[in-house]
């Protein structure tokens, strides 16, 4: 067909769709474009392409044209071109010229649909991770992927039109062409070396005419592997499940909705709950007291652990660790187990009974209990240390809770003493009129001889005498002839073969001695060695390790697992003054720890600020600018700590005493001092 030459008269909407699609066909060519506005859509296209235009068509008819589209809808116009076209020139109205645009548009529409389509196609058939290679009636190669070009070592370009047997010679694809049967899953080997399976199948038209063949393959080194995985699988959910169902604490699976899938045989032992009961059942159906930690786990999606529970039929006491189970970033469940401690919690009854006891026959604390790197501190044990390898009477100086009853006991595990008594006596809290002859016993008329006093008790012991300045005068007289005696006795044969004596004072001796109530030359005696325990506040640095230290031990006392104090919460520990020292920072933890959720192993800095806060509160409300003494202002704040330990005890003596680390007859003493009994 010979190139049509066209002239579109009128460069309008339709004028300008008309000139788009001419443009693009082989067989025709517009050589022109009229139209009178010089604005016209189609004029600036056609400028763009490089196609002439004007504003009078006569002039363009003078030249040789095929066909002419009015595209203006003009009769006017369509009837002049009737009269001055060319013969052999065909005129071409605007209804016409529409339906052509309208026609040419579906059939672009059409094409570009096909070739979405083909592309699609073409897209899914190179990315399967299977090779894929097909032929036609003569056994050429019409089409193959790259999954296939990429097993045979080939380009798709380079094999396509060539005959089958060339690329691979073992290849039966002509064979099931001819059969029109197909074969599955075959074992063959590529030219290169590589091992495949292979299902081939022939190709029929839909009118059942045969028309070629085609493989798909797959590298069988893939198969070996994947079934190598899956073998993995199997051995390893086998010896997960042996692990589950030998294991002697309970386990407990549920999935995200909070429903059971499994359990182990311990399990249902502590329970009472068998498999059936539990999976597909809701968490909580074990449960006798408490929440459910599985719901609880699948909210927040975090592990808690230690958690105190009752469950099954028998009541039992057990403690809960979950963790939720994460596969990429999605909770799929939660697992968790637990601990039976009914037995446990017995024994640890046993113990403690069975430590309280050995705390009675031994001293407690050694040098390895005292905490600190501070130069005040360290000096203070090495010091200790000293006084650890002589008898000669020790002076232990600080504030109230600064630790001299931990020095004096590490004094005595340290030394030569260590298998005799320590026996401690707080000066303070007995009665002035009976204290001479607690201490070194009295004549019984009645019963016909002598009840021994403590020294006597101490034997070759240490005697400890906390707030020595508050002796009576006479007892103090009697102690100082008591030390000279054995002094004088002292032989280096018979070293040690009397009570060693320390004492403690957390008031001011010297001004106690120049008002005349301490004994001058009592002073000079015990003062022979004296050891300043400085106050915390003095020695803040100290506090992480002070405080990890008395974690350790209110663990075993109220047989928690805090693991950890965070940093925020030791830099609020470390902004406060503590007035009582490291006893009231043990009494803060304490309650820090009382006031933790269930199954928490960390305080933070809001549990430190809750149980600080009461301390503050006094703190603040008593000390004013009235008050004229130090003592007074002890006094008050003494009064505050136990008013707050009998409330935390429910006014228990017995429990407040125990928590304060002074004995019930020392609490009576303070309670009948503050009035508060």
């Amino acid at each position: 067909m010979s190139l049509q030459k066209v002239l579109i008269i009128g460069a309008g909407k339709g004028g300008s769709a008309l000139l788009y699609l001419i443009n693009n066909l082989d067989f025709m060519q517009v050589f022109a474009i009229v139209d009178k506005d010089e604005n016209a859509p189609g004029l600036q296209l056609a400028e763009e392409l490089g196609i002439r235009t004007g504003h009078r068509w006569k002039p363009f008819l003078a030249e040789p044209v095929h066909i002419v589209f009015d595209v203006t809808g003009d009769p006017a116009v369509f009837a002049e071109l009737m009269e001055h076209k060319p013969p052999g020139t065909m005129l071409v109205p605007g209804s016409v010229a529409n339906l052509i645009v309208h026609l040419l548009n579906e059939k672009n529409h059409f094409i570009q649909q096909v070739q979405t389509e083909i592309h699609k196609q073409q897209l899914i058939f190179n990315s399967v991770e299977e090779g894929m290679i097909g032929i036609n009636a003569q056994g050429m190669i019409d089409f193959i992927n790259e999954s296939a070009c990429r097993m045979l070592g080939v380009q798709s370009k380079s094999v396509i039109g060539t005959a089958i047997g060339e690329i691979i010679p073992e290849s039966k694809l002509v064979r099931v062409f001819n059969s029109g049967k197909v074969e599955s899953n075959v074992e063959l080997q590529l030219p290169n070396g590589l091992k495949i399976v292979s299902s081939r199948f022939p190709l029929f038209t839909s009118e059942g005419k045969k028309i070629g063949a085609f493989a798909v393959f797959k590298d069988v080194s893939e198969v070996l592997k994947l079934a190598e995985e899956i073998t993995d699988l199997k051995q390893v959910k086998t010896m997960l499940e042996a692990i589950i169902h030998s294991s002697d604490d309970a386990i407990s699976v549920v999935d995200n909705k909070g429903n059971g899938i499994l359990v182990n045989p311990a399990y249902t032992r502590i329970t009472g709950l068998s498999e059936d009961e539990v999976v597909g059942k809701p968490a909580t159906v074990d449960i006798n007291e408490g929440e459910s930690i599985h719901m609880k786990v699948l909210k927040t999606k975090k592990p808690v652990r230690g958690v105190n529970m009752r469950i099954g039929e028998s009541n039992r006491d057990v403690i809960v660790n979950v963790a939720p189970i994460i596969v990429d970033q999605h909770v799929m469940g939660s697992v968790g187990v637990i601990h039976d401690i009914t037995e446990m919690r017995s024994l640890m009854r046993e113990l403690d009974w069975a430590r309280s006891i050995i705390r009675k026959l031994e001293s407690t604390y050694s040098f390895s209990d005292i905490n600190g790197s501070s130069p005040d501190i360290e000096l203070a044990i090495e010091q200790a240390k000293v006084a650890a390898k002589s008898s000669v009477p020790v002076l232990l100086r600080g504030e109230p809770g600064t630790g001299k009853e931990l020095f004096a006991h590490a004094i005595h595990s340290g030394s030569g003493r260590k298998v005799h008594n320590f026996i401690r006596v707080n000066c303070s809290v007995i009665d002035p009129a009976i204290i001479e002859k607690e201490l070194f016993g009295e004549d019984q008329v009645n019963a016909g001889g002598r009840r021994a006093g403590l020294l006597a008790e101490t034997g070759e012991g240490t005697l400890f005498l906390d707030e020595v300045s508050d002796l009576p005068p006479k007892t103090q007289k009697r102690l100082l002839d008591y030390i000279m005696t054995k002094a004088g006795q002292m032989h280096p044969d018979q070293k040690g073969q009397h009570a060693r004596i320390i004492t403690a004072s957390s008031k001011n001796l010297e001004k106690a001695m120049h008002d005349g109530k301490f004994d001058e030359e009592l002073y000079y005696h015990l003062n022979r060695l004296s050891i300043h325990i400085p106050p915390l506040r003095t020695r803040k640095g100290d506090i992480p390790e002070v405080a990890n230290h008395l974690l350790g031990k209110l663990n075993q006392e109220f047989g928690m697992n805090v693991e950890l104090i965070t940093e925020e919460a030791l830099e609020r520990l470390a902004q406060y003054d503590w007035p009582g020292n490291v006893r009231e920072l043990e009494n803060v933890l304490s309650r820090a720890m009382i006031y933790m959720q269930p199954g928490t192993v960390t305080i933070k800095e809001e549990d430190i600020r809750k149980s600080l806060f009461s301390n503050e509160t006094k703190v603040e409300e008593e000390v004013s600018l009235e008050k004229s003494t130090l003592a007074s202002i002890m006094d008050d704040y003494e009064r505050a700590v136990l008013e707050k330990a009998l409330q935390e005890n429910d006014g228990n003596k017995s429990l407040t005493a125990s928590r304060l680390g002074i004995s019930l007859r020392s609490l009576y003493y303070k309670l009948e001092k503050y009035k508060l009994i």
